[in-house]
């Protein structure tokens, strides 16, 4: 199947136009390979992955944000910290005045080599945006592999050491949420105070706020859907929540998405499936655009979409409405 042919074996309503407006993020992918192999993850990285972002590409990184002067600089992988460039472009992006963000799964704080990585990231103000699908073991592990609850915690408590996610600090720790199966995700309030009260009462952990993220149909959570014949089942669901509100504030619209070999395009979504940027064929570079706008472009969209809208809407900053 190509990658612009239907993901579903049913008839989908074509997603509705989009366009950019202001870029306001610059998401990076600094590459696949990761000490984890989650069953959710839209990007199938694990530590078997290889690719990973040159010095020579993220060299032209940086000659797009001082170009573009986006607010943001969003770092992902893969565990993107893996990258041996990665300290680099966070200290070379703050000198920019970028905010930046980490996209951490918490569990990289324990891996050889990353003693130093949580005070690393405190004494450059990173914000740290952790994965943490449950606030109790039994999901987190299911969905994450063994014992990774448990090493979540830990490094939670090390980030809180260091001032994240406590009352009056300027570093933030957010956490993501994203559902252990084929359902939308609950209303993002009301589930954050009832992870603060257990993270905090069980374990003395703090945060800042947590984000509800919608699973993609798309890699390896599309093949387990596929596998248990619960694909179309997913995929009418995210169709018959499809919200038009949500429309105005889906990420695409004001964010960037770079894979680890400088490709563009306008989401990490589109990334995974390869599509095409502003229905350019075939992919485009970052330098290529390091003497224009991106500001009122065509977006690629296709059934995918749909998850970004439904119910309260979800993307890399959680849901898109209360």
């Amino acid at each position: 199947m190509s990658a612009s042919a239907p993901i579903a074996r049913y008839h989908v309503p074509p997603f509705p136009a989009l366009t950019r407006s202001t870029l306001e993020t610059l998401q990076v992918n600094l590459g696949y390979r990761c000490n984890q192999a989650c069953a959710h993850c839209h990007v199938d990285a694990g530590p078997t992955r290889t690719e990973e972002m040159s010095a020579q590409t993220i060299a032209v990184v940086l000659q797009y944000l001082q170009h573009a002067r986006p607010h943001t600089l969003d770092i992902t992988g893969g565990a993107p910290e893996l990258n041996p460039h990665f300290r680099a472009l966070v200290r070379d992006a703050g000198a920019l005045g970028l905010k930046i963000i980490d996209r951490c799964n918490l569990t990289i704080l324990a891996e050889p080599g990353q003693a130093d990585l949580a005070e690393f990231l405190a004494e450059n103000q990173v914000r740290v945006v952790a994965s943490l699908p449950c606030y109790g073991p039994q999901n987190v592990d299911a969905q994450r592999g063994r014992g990774v609850f448990g090493k979540s915690i830990r490094g939670l408590r090390e980030l809180n050491a260091l001032g994240y996610g406590r009352a009056g600090s300027a570093l933030v720790l957010d956490l993501v949420y994203n559902p252990v199966g084929a359902h939308l995700p609950p209303a993002q309030q009301s589930l954050e105070a009832i992870y603060k009260a257990r993270l905090f009462e069980d374990h003395g952990v703090q945060f800042n706020q947590l984000l509800t993220i919608a699973n993609m149909p798309i890699a390896r959570f599309r093949h387990a859907l596929e596998r248990e014949h619960r694909l179309d089942n997913y995929l009418q669901l995210l169709v018959d929540n499809y919200a038009a509100e949500n429309l105005t504030n889906v990420m695409c619209r004001s964010l960037l998405s770079v894979d680890w070999q400088g490709n563009v395009f306008d989401c990490d979504f589109n990334q995974m499936l390869r599509l095409e940027f502003a229905n350019r064929q075939p992919t485009t570079h970052l330098s290529e655009l390091l003497e224009t706008t991106v500001a009122g472009l065509p977006i690629t969209v296709r059934d995918h979409c749909y998850g970004c809208t439904a119910g309260q809407g979800s993307g890399c900053s959680g849901a898109l409405h209360a």
